[in-house]
């Protein structure tokens, strides 16, 4: 049983998984980000709901970014907390790895997880029909040729809070867009699965989320003459 905990953009959300397959299941959207007061609540919900105990938990999964900064810091802290308490493992969930797992792909099909970040800027990362990572996860300025290099698969993906943005900016014909979707704890059961039969373990005491960070454009700086 691992608790999985997804509070990286405006969706609250908390699932139980058993082996990999989903039990339980709580979340919220919203707008006002309204994680600090739900998400506890949701955790012992979802706990009563699957009628076991905090201590039958063998794990706790939390999605590790890139996201807002206060949402991960939520959700971390209280990942964290249960880590000490019920001395179990911390096991980190790639935000844009449980986004792609939405979609269902083709083998000649592409899925581009994006988040959205400010002004014409996301953050995303490219996964095949198996969601093995095709592109790393990058900050990008969007612009009209951005994905001109996916132009071979047969159809692209677009999917999370930055796909609308994608579809605005750099329109294609061999893609559909999932403007509403956003990342949820559903999806995170059978990746943290995975990680847990790895002993792919974090620290509890100095793991770190992965924060949206702002975008910073440098200039070189000139070369001053020799005096």
């Amino acid at each position: 049983m691992i608790l999985n905990i997804e509070t990286s953009t405006t969706n609250c959300s908390v699932s139980i998984a058993d082996k990999g397959q989903l039990i339980v299941l709580k979340e919220l959207n919203s707008k006002d980000y309204s994680h600090a007061e739900q998400l506890h609540l949701f955790i012992e919900e979802v706990i009563e709901k699957a009628g076991i105990h905090k201590e039958d938990l063998s794990a706790i999964a939390v999605s590790k970014g890139p996201g807002s900064y206060t949402g991960l810091r939520i959700g971390v802290s209280a990942a964290k907390g249960l880590c000490f308490a019920l001395d179990v493992p911390l096991i980190s969930v790639s935000t844009l790895q449980a986004l792609a797992k939405q979609v269902k792909a083709t083998e000649k099909e592409l899925i581009v997880s994006l988040l959205d970040a400010r002004r014409d800027e996301v953050y995303m990362s490219a996964y095949d029909a198996d969601y093995n990572v095709k592109s790393p996860v990058e900050a990008k300025v969007l612009e009209v040729d951005s994905f001109d290099r996916f132009n071979d698969f047969d159809m692209i993906h677009f999917i999370g809070p930055g796909a609308e943005k994608c579809q605005r900016i750099t329109p294609m014909s061999n893609a559909v867009y999932y403007t509403q979707a956003v990342p949820s704890a559903k999806e995170m059961g059978a990746i943290s699965w995975n990680k847990f039969q790895r002993s792919e373990f974090e620290d509890v005491a100095y793991f770190e989320p992965f924060y949206l960070k702002d975008f910073v454009v440098t200039t070189k700086k000139k070369k001053q003459p020799n005096r």
